[in-house]
């Protein structure tokens, strides 16, 4: 077996310019396929980390009706649904994928948030409970945050995020100051943003759609003070922090069936669902690799190209070779014995042009990155199974020529000039 590869590589030395030229094909067809796959990897990493952000493994829990959230503001919650319990949020918090969990409830506010004179063109207002900065990844940047008496003394104050606090006092400092929301007072105690702020990598106006849905500021109220502006009790969403990106569609799905469970009719219309943005991201995703697949296909067929030049130079090689063949058989070679050696002389020729086309597509991944923006993911599984597939390559398309080989009649081989 040593000897079948010792001959191959001296086969290729003594032809070096014929080798190199058979080996293009599959050199360019496994650098196209690397970079394309590196392409599409990465940019399913970007889809992926700009939909369910940079570790903040979030997800949303929400009344739906049919296909769309639920809008209290517009509709009336039916009976069968009820206001949800500390115990069920117990419950949640019991499941092994969710590290913690919150309720919140919100409604747009469209000129609702006044500080003097100035309005709020567009933002949005938050109920929430004492652990939800936390679960979202919120941090107090200045000023306070929530404290218990807040919530059990029903006290009317409020924590803005940083779009408000430009918008409403203009590099004043908002802490201690007094806005209306909805015609009520409230005082302005804390100043909140992202603890590792996480921005989407945006390079077309595509991007800049799909993950640029909300610009507005944010509100947060202590949830006891709701009724206060909207004068009614409200079914409250869920805010959840999965143990891990890959474990936010579980935690999903059984925050889902908890929430579920307490309402009070079978087939209801109303029913709590999970944003899962995992979901979402996956099938943007397979959105955009189902164009990206056609193109390794294409790249595919130059190494079918390189397959049939690799057959045809073995099948030289094996004329050229006749009388050395002859010799050999005539000295009790078998044809198992001839036949290897130019399968593996076939597959040695086509796994040095992988390994080339290996290194050409590493370096056209990185120049394609460089060039357009676009971010690669370099797959050692990928590149160690387009190594083996290329020498497979040369085994298949060299059966033919190593069967010619083997079924030489010695005598006749001997006497070919």
């Amino acid at each position: 077996m040593l000897e079948n590869f010792r001959e191959a590589f001296d086969g290729i030395r003594s032809h070096k310019l014929r080798s190199a030229l058979t080996m293009l094909g599959i050199i360019i067809g496994i650098a196209s396929i690397i970079a394309i796959s590196s392409t599409i990897m990465g940019t399913n990493e970007q889809i992926k980390q700009n939909l369910v952000g940079s570790g903040s493994n979030v997800v949303t829990v929400r009344l739906y009706q049919g296909d769309y959230p639920f809008e209290s503001s517009w509709s009336t919650v039916p009976e069968y649904v009820p206001l949800l319990t500390d115990e069920t949020l117990s419950e949640v918090r019991k499941v092994d994928e969710i590290v913690s969990a919150s309720y919140f409830t919100q409604r747009d506010a469209y000129g609702q948030i006044w500080y003097g004179n100035k309005a709020l063109s567009s933002g949005t207002i938050y109920g929430v409970d004492d652990a939800y900065l936390s679960v979202q990844g919120y941090t107090v940047r200045a000023g306070r945050g929530f404290t218990e008496n807040d919530f059990s003394a029903f006290r009317k104050v409020a924590l803005i995020d940083e779009t408000v606090s430009a918008a409403l006092f203009a590099g004043e400092n908002p802490i201690g100051k007094p806005i209306e929301i909805r015609g009520e007072p409230y005082t302005v105690i804390g100043e909140f943003t992202r603890a590792s702020a996480f921005k989407p990598t945006v390079n077309t106006l595509q991007d800049y759609f799909t993950y640029n849905t909300s610009t507005g500021g944010k509100v947060l109220i202590p949830m006891s003070t709701w009724p206060v502006l909207f004068r009614f009790d409200e079914p409250v969403s869920l805010a959840l922090r999965a143990v891990s990106t890959d474990a936010m569609t579980d935690a999903g799905r059984k925050a889902e069936e908890l929430l579920n469970a307490t309402i009070l009719k079978e087939d209801a219309e109303v029913r709590y669902k999970s944003e899962n943005l995992l979901e979402q991201a996956k099938n943007l995703q397979e959105l955009s690799s189902a164009t990206n697949r056609q193109l390794i296909l294409v790249a595919g067929i130059s190494l079918i190209v390189g397959g049939i030049g690799v057959m045809n130079i073995m099948l030289v090689s094996v004329t050229e070779r006749t009388p050395e063949i002859g010799l050999k058989k005539a000295l009790g070679a078998r044809r198992r014995r001839i036949s290897a050696q130019f399968l593996i002389e076939a597959g040695v020729l086509t796994c040095l042009g992988g390994i080339l086309g290996v290194l050409v597509g590493v370096g056209l991944a990185y120049g394609i990155s460089k060039m357009s923006g676009v971010p690669i993911f370099i797959s050692w599984y990928i590149i160690a199974a387009t190594v083996v597939f290329s020498f497979i390559i040369g085994m298949v398309f060299g059966a033919i020529p190593a069967y010619r080989a083997a079924r030489l009649d010695p005598i006749e081989a001997l006497r070919h000039e």
